[in-house]
């Protein structure tokens, strides 16, 4: 087994062992959720709204899913279609029965899919938004690049990623080998957004966290 298979098996059996829940999704942190959800919605409404209005509000993808923590409370209110990406099968099960009493004609769920960010080819100009949380910082450089690759390749005309992702506090990665996963510099995300063809369009941090957890930071990237 290679590096890249161990870091991703670590990664799949320590998802394994957490609770289909808000609290095992957010490693404890609940109190956290209404406001992580608040800042998301804002800042995908404020980038539309002053610097992409030309976006659609039509399909969305959700990576790294989970239990669909983000898509109800995010993305489902304002996209017509979500669909949801994830490794974990029992997540995505889970999700589809909280979403179940919250869709609408309007709002639907689209297709969901087991799979790692690292092995997912997403279909060719099928989203409008992308939308990635607490995620990216478990691909490897190489496999971030080539998954951003891919994702431009899905986006529609107009569309945007958004990535939401720890990010450490210097300029060095701080790396968690519980979950396999690593928080990256801020100028590392730059740099492997840059050389995978995309710009940002807009960021910004995540306020009113709790200081004893990492930074955490939001982009809007568009295709350069």
């Amino acid at each position: 087994m290679d590096k890249d298979q161990t870091w991703y098996g670590g990664g799949k059996n320590f998802w394994q062992k957490k609770s289909s829940t808000v609290h095992g999704m957010i490693g404890g942190y609940s109190r956290i959720a209404k406001t992580d959800l608040s800042t998301s919605r804002r800042f995908i409404l404020k980038t539309i709204k002053t610097c992409s209005k030309e976006t659609q509000f039509g399909r969305a993808l959700d990576c790294g899913a989970g239990i669909g923590r983000v898509t109800k409370g995010v993305l489902l209110p304002l996209f017509d279609v979500v669909d949801l990406v994830d490794q974990n099968e029992e997540f995505l099960h889970t999700a589809k029965a909280r979403l179940s009493p919250v869709v609408t004609d309007k709002h639907r769920l689209g297709e969901t899919y087991a799979c790692g960010l690292q092995d997912f080819n997403p279909e060719s100009a099928k989203y409008d938004v992308i939308w990635c949380q607490w995620v990216l910082s478990h691909l490897t450089d190489d496999d971030l690049s080539s998954f951003l690759l891919r994702c431009k390749g899905a986006l529609r005309r107009n569309g945007i990623i958004f990535a939401k992702e720890n990010v450490s506090r210097n300029d060095k990665p701080e790396i968690d080998n519980d979950d396999c996963s690593v928080a990256r510099a801020e100028q590392s995300y730059e740099e492997l957004f840059r050389k995978s063809g995309f710009l940002i369009l807009k960021q910004q941090y995540q306020g009113n966290f709790p200081r004893k957890l990492l930074p955490v930071k939001l982009y809007a990237l568009v295709p350069s």
